[in-house]
Formats: structure tokens, sequence, C-alpha cells
């Protein structure tokens, strides 16, 4: 076992703790970002102008009446810019754009003494623009043949000689729509300018060393005169790794123009109109399978929907073309990405990074081969499993097979899913106008980032001499955990007690040059340098405590706050064996690092290892779905997920259980709308509020829900032979979206084949279940769907008798 995943006695990880920010958050009294500006003088308000069209040249920007108005300090143009005015990786995207691109892009922003002030200034600004075409969806932007960045391909074997052996060979499409991040806390960021001249930007990032490597350009500066620091996050999902830099740089500069502190925080609206969401994505496949069922050859074509910019929407297509094969062997296989450009706001990172969208294909292709093959689902799905020794499409070996194997016994045996299936069976033979499913789908899912520089983590650890510890990491927190866990791997490395050591602010001048906290990467990095930085520590202790227990520094031991030697029985307290460090003129700080080993990608070929291991789960959803109506409700849900050795099993869990319900909203209620039509509001997102964007809430959760965490699953090489949980849970909620399609296709003839669109909201799962009812299958493709079968002359007669529609009624 390797000395990163070895796990002391008494180890502080593995134990139930509560979240380290819990008390804080319950009270009130955590800071935020924003909490900062009423606690800070003489603070200026920013307030965009918002383009009224997707896209449109600017033709007149004229800021003399803003500038008039009562509390109007400066308003923010292009002119202002000392350095380089964008805030994107690729250089696509202007900090004030002279061509809009998105319905509701900021063309400029108003600093003023009062937020009100700043908003009738921006109401005063004046500006023309000449309109243009706008692209808005993925039908509209394949036909245009509007893409950008590159356009990769995933291949294995020989795709056509694969179909052209194949006993069945299918194709279809799908078509699943992009998500809102909807975090509690809405972007913000909080400039001021040091005595020095410095600058330093309080920002609601996943990723500070980006943000301070965007406000440094921007301001034409050296990065260390730029100083970022993330108290906390109220939420982030990936809305906040790439999209915060522009509204920091905006701070920034206008702090430096000013010398005023400058905040910037959007309210909920300007989140919603402003800020990028998960992709979309439209599918084109062809697929082959022998007469047993198994998966012969894949071919398919994603396109992803990017938005005005590229942000990342490169490596989150990349890990989508990775995980089209999810849990499943296929010989054959050519996949081809490619990234359309439409006049929406930059789709971004989004809890899953594209794997949700890459493993919805092979789901939803073997959801409808299942009836046409006349084997059940869950069959079909296990005939196709990874064996250990197999390699993915990319060139990945298999080796953990077997983990997904035992949680999908588990969770057959535990959920006794086969007595279950017969009584479902009997209760839809009894109900006609009421119909019940249950399905289960797997999750195997790469953990690193696939950008291999990224795969690199620091932390400073701090002992004073009364024995106190804090612990500096590039992780930040956003509600996670990460924070929790950190304190106790730092506790379990040291010996001592939770409570003896605090998690500081993140800040870029305490960790240089971090990585982004996203790829579910935040507790194996970050955990592996703190680790690292106190083991340097707990060395440096072991020489003081070795001459004072009279044994040699290799037997001395740390534990529960006491050191001691191994076989002499005599223990000194830690504070005291640190006091004698200090006296001893012993380092008593530590600066960690880890780099991730062992992997190697190429972009060019779409060939290598770049993932550290593979995290799995498996989940079984029951639910049950009205044929009036189309509305549904789950009744239940089963999940036994991998996560190692668990380093916070209270933490993991609550992790499991809010990525499940997330991606429930995702496959199943939050349905994203843009103004499509021809009228001058062509391009208006039209669900920009918790009124219009319906979210998941804990009325969507069924009644029972067990998760379990999967035994006997220690990860050698990773810390504390633990796994990452944040995202690889999030597509356990595909089961929901199965288990409707099975519920739909329940309302017609045996061997049914039901196309349930993404999002299955109720209205597309009544018009699902009623062409089941039909017979012809079907359902929608992002469209309104086939007429219901009575607008068909051909079509039976099915309205219910009033008796029976009572009856209904009274049963529910």
């Amino acid at each position: 076992m390797s000395s990163l995943s070895e796990r002391p006695a008494g180890a502080v990880v593995g134990r139930s703790l509560r979240h380290e920010s819990a008390a804080l958050h319950v009270t009130g009294r955590a800071r935020f970002t924003d909490d900062l500006a009423p606690r800070t003088k003489d603070v200026l308000h920013a307030w965009p102008v918002q383009a009224p069209h997707a896209h449109a040249l600017l033709s007149r920007l004229d800021t003399s009446a803003a500038r008039d108005v009562p509390g109007v300090v400066h308003v923010l143009t292009g002119e202002d810019v000392p350095g380089v005015g964008d805030s994107g990786d690729s250089d696509d995207e202007p900090l004030f754009p002279t061509e809009v691109c998105f319905h509701g892009q900021a063309v400029c922003w108003v600093l003023a003494d009062s937020l009100e002030a700043a908003r009738r200034g921006a109401a005063a600004v004046r500006v023309d623009y000449e309109p243009l075409p706008a692209i808005l969806t993925l039908p509209e932007a394949i036909a245009a043949g509007s893409f950008q960045g590159a356009q990769p391909t995933l291949r294995r074997g020989d795709v056509e000689a694969g179909l052209a052996r194949s006993a069945h060979v299918l194709d279809g499409e799908l078509e699943m729509a992009g998500q809102e991040h909807f975090y509690l806390e809405t972007h913000a960021a909080l400039a001021t300018v040091e005595d020095d001249g410095t600058v330093l930007v309080q920002s609601s990032t996943q990723h500070p060393s980006e943000t301070q490597a965007v406000v440094a350009r921007v301001l034409g500066r050296p990065r260390h005169e730029v100083t970022v620091q993330c108290l906390r996050m109220g939420g982030g999902f990936g809305g906040k790794e790439m999209q915060p830099h522009g509204y920091a740089a905006v701070a920034a500069l206008g702090a430096i123009l000013t010398g005023r502190p400058v905040r910037v925080r959007l309210t909920r609206s300007q989140d919603l109109t402003m800020t990028g969401k998960r992709h979309g994505f439209h599918a084109r496949w062809r697929v082959g399978l022998d007469d047993e069922g198994r998966l012969q050859a894949l071919e398919a074509t994603l396109t992803s929907d990017g938005g005005w910019s590229l942000d990342l929407s490169q490596p989150v297509l990349t890990r989508a073309l990775c995980h089209v094969d999810n849990a499943y062997w296929i010989p054959d296989v050519r996949v081809t990405g490619r990234i359309a450009r439409t006049h929406k706001t930059s789709q971004t990172a989004f809890r899953g990074f594209g794997g949700p969208q890459g493993m919805l294909v092979v789901e939803d292709i073997l959801g409808r081969c299942a009836p046409l093959l006349g084997l059940e689902p869950h069959e079909l799905r296990r005939r196709n499993f990874y064996q250990d020794g197999q390699t993915t499409p990319y060139g990945q070996e298999i080796t953990q097979a077997g983990r997904l194997h035992r949680a999908w016994d588990q969770v057959t045996r535990t959920a006794g899913l086969d007595r279950r299936r017969a009584e479902i069976a009997q209760f839809n033979a009894t109900h006609e106008h009421r119909q019940r499913a249950v399905a289960i789908t797997p999750v195997k899912f790469g953990i690193s980032f696939n950008l291999t520089a990224f795969n690199q983590a620091g932390a400073l650890v701090h002992v004073y001499a009364d024995g106190s510890v804090l612990v500096n990491h590039g992780g930040t927190e956003m509600g996670q955990g990460l924070h929790t866990k950190m304190l106790q791997v730092a506790a379990t490395a040291l010996g001592v007690a939770p409570d003896t050591v605090r998690i500081a602010p993140t800040r870029t001048d305490k960790v240089p040059n971090t990585s982004a906290t996203a790829a579910s990467s935040g507790s194996d990095l970050n955990g592996a340098a703190v680790k690292d930085a106190c083991e340097q520590i707990r060395d440096r202790l072991a020489q003081v405590a070795a001459q004072r227990l009279g044994v040699p520094a290799a037997d001395v031991r740390f534990r529960d706050g006491v050191v001691s030697g191994l076989g002499t029985g005599t223990t000194v307290p830690w504070a005291e064996v640190v006091a004698a460090a200090y006296v001893a003129r012993t380092h008593l700080s530590a600066a960690g690092f880890y780099r991730t080993e062992g992997l190697h990608w190429s972009s060019t070929v779409m060939q290598g290892s770049p993932f550290k291991y593979f995290a799995h789960g498996v989940a079984a959803t029951e639910v049950e779905v009205d044929g009036f109506t189309g509305a549904y409700r789950t009744r239940r849900v089963d999940i036994v997920h991998d996560v190692g050795d668990s380093l916070s099993p209270l933490v993991d869990l609550g992790q499991i259980e809010g990525a499940f319900a997330q991606g429930a909203g995702w496959l199943t209620l939050e349905d994203l709308r843009w103004d499509t039509g021809d009228g001058e509001h062509r391009g208006r997102l039209a669900t920009a509020s918790a009124s219009t964007y319906k979210l998941p809430s804990i009325a969507e959760l069924p009644p029972v829900v067990h998760v379990a965490l999967l035994e006997h699953a220690h990860e050698e090489g990773a810390v504390y032979g633990s796994k990452a949980v944040g995202e690889p849970p999030l597509m356990l909620a595909i089961s929901v979206r199965e288990a409707l399609r099975q519920a739909c296709a329940a309302f017609g003839p045996e061997g049914t084949v039901v196309e349930l669109p993404s999002p299955a909201t109720p209205e597309a799962v009544f018009w699902a279940l009623q062409a089941a009812r039909a017979g012809h299958g079907g359902g929608i493709e992002g469209g309104d769907g086939p007429p219901p079968p009575e607008a068909d002359p051909e079509a039976p007669e099915r309205r219910p008798q009033t008796e029976t529609l009572l009856h209904q009624l009274g049963e529910g």
C-alpha cells in the first residue's frame, strides 16, 4: 500500500463530521464575498448596461447623460482598459464588445455611490445598435455550418465493418437541453487598491489563480500585483470556474481608475441572462448489436451548443466524447464532436463537465434498443458491461470492472428489484391510467482534469507555538465540504484533534498557481498537498520528540493529540512537543505539493490515459406516471456509490443525494427557453427567474431514498484511499429518465419503443405515453410533439368513462 493511501489507526478521516462552516451557515454568520461591501468604506456600486439584441453592432455609445446622474462617478468603457480587454481563455470574450453576441450582454458598466444611482445611470446611457441575424438553436447552427473550435474524433477499430457484422443496426438522434446553475449566491466581486498600488480582489470564484491572471492581464500588470481571495461560495457547480473573471476585472479596473473600492454583484435576473449554462447537445447515431444484444459498433456525431464564445466548450466536448461509452464495451467506435456557435450566453462548465451529455447518448440508445430486441433494459445493460483488461475507446485500461458489478448486484439485492418488478407488473395490469416502472443504470466517470497540467496542487501549513494549526490550500469551498475534508486530512496527518485545525480562506498570495476546484479533483489534489505539508512538519517534530522519548525518530507516533514512542509507554502532549520544537528553532511551517502521476493524453489523436481512476455508481429509481396529464412522481431510489475509503462519510452522502437531485432536475424539470421568434425580443431568455425556471426541490425527491457507499473500495494511490464524489453521482439520475421511458412504454403494447426528450417534463411525458398508447412509440425530439391520438381520425377512442375517471382520481 502506498504511503499516500495508507490510513493510520485512529484517523480523523473516515469520521462523519459536520461541515466545518455548518454553524455559520445556519445562523447566518457565514460571510460571503458581497457581505464585505457594507464593511468597506466608500464603496462604488457597478451596474451593467445590457444589450436588447441577440446579435448587433454598436454604432454609438454615449455615456454623457449617465455621468450627469447624481451619484454616478464613472462609466467604464473599452477606452479605460490599460491592458488587454478580454476575459476569456481564447481571446474571444471582449469585456466591452463592439459587436453584441447575446441578448443581455454588458456593453459598459456604470459606477456610482449607490446601487440605485448606478441603475439610473445605466438607464441614461444611450446606445445605438445595428441588429444582425442571430442563430439560436442547434438545428439552426448545424444548418448554417456555424461552428467554433476544434472538431475532434474519437475512434477505435472499423465502425463500418462493425456495423456490417451486426445482426441489428439502428439509428436515431437525440437533443438534450442545457441547465442553469442557479447557485444561491450570484456572481460577486469586490476590488480594493492597497497603499502600495496593488489590487486585492475578493471574488466568488472556483478558480482564484485564473481570476488573478485575467485581472492582471486587463490591468496590464504582473500577477504579483494582484491578489485574489475567495472566502467561500454559496454554490458554484462549475458556473464560477471561468465566468467570474470578467466581473472581477470590472471591479478591479473601476477601483484602479477611481481609487475607491468597487463592488460588482449581479441580481438574479442579471445572473441568469448574462452567465453561461450547461451545454445543450445534439447527437445523431448509428449502432450495431448482435443477436444477444451485445454492442458491436457505434458511430455518432455530437454537437454541443457553445454559445457566443469558446469558454470551456472544447474540454467539455472532449469529456463528453470520452464518456459516450459509459460502462459498456463497444469494439468499434467512431464519435465526432463539434461546437456550435450560437448567439446565446457562452455555455460553460457544469457539474459533470460533458460527462452527463456523453453518457446520456449511450443510455438513450440502450433504452430504445431494449424493446426492439425483446430484452429487459436492465439485462441489456448488464450484458454490455466492461470486463477488466478491456480498454476504453481512447485506450485506457479498465481495472475495476468488478466494483461496478458489485454495486449493480448490491442495488439489485438490497432494493429487491426482482420482487418489485413483479409487483409493478401486477400494478400496471390493474391500473389502466397509471403506470409504474423501475430502471437501473450504471455510472463510470473518469477522475482528473482533461488538461494534464491542471492535475497539480499546493498547500501551506503553519503550526503555531501553542500547537494550533492553520491550513491554506488551493481549493475553494462552495458548500461541497472540501474544507471539512482538508481539516480531517490535516488532523490525521498530524495526529491531532479536529478542533486543533483551522482552514484559511483561499488566497493566491498564500498558495499560487492553483487549478480550479473542479473535475471532482479538489479532495484528491489538495488533500495530497495538505498531507505532504503536514508530514514534512511531523517528521521535523518527530526528531524533537525522539530525544524526549528516547526512541528513534522512526518510532515516534502522533495520535489524538498525544506523541508516543513505540514500546516505551511514555507519552507527551502534542502542544509540549510543538513548544519544545519552537525553542529548538525547528521550522514549523511547510509548503506541500502534489502532482498526479501516470497521466498521459493527446488531444490530437484522442488517445491516452487521461484519468487517474474511474468512480462507479449504480442507481435504481421507481416512478409512477399519470396517464391523463403526464404528471409523475418518483417513488423510491436506491443508490450504491463508490467513493473509495470515504474521507468524510457525512459529506459524501450529502454530495450523492444533492448530485442525484440536481441530475434529476436537468433531465426532468429544468427547461431553459429562449425567444426563438422573429420579433424584437429574439434571443431573450424567457426563463430568467425562479418563477419561470423550475428547479428541483425537496418535494421532487422520493419519499424513500437509500444511499450506501460501496464497501471494500480502497483506492490505491489516492489520499487515504478515497475517491472523488462531486460530479459522478449526478449521472445516477439517468435512472429517473429511463424509468419514465419504461413507464410510458407500459401504456402501450409490449415492445413499444419510447423516444423521450430531455428534459422529460410532464408535457413531454404526456405526449410520449400518448404515442405509446397509439402503438407508434415516439414522443418528441425537442419539439412540441405529435398531436394526441384523439386528433388522429384513425386512432381508437380512448376517453375514459366518467366512473373510471372518478375511480382513478379516488386512488390518488
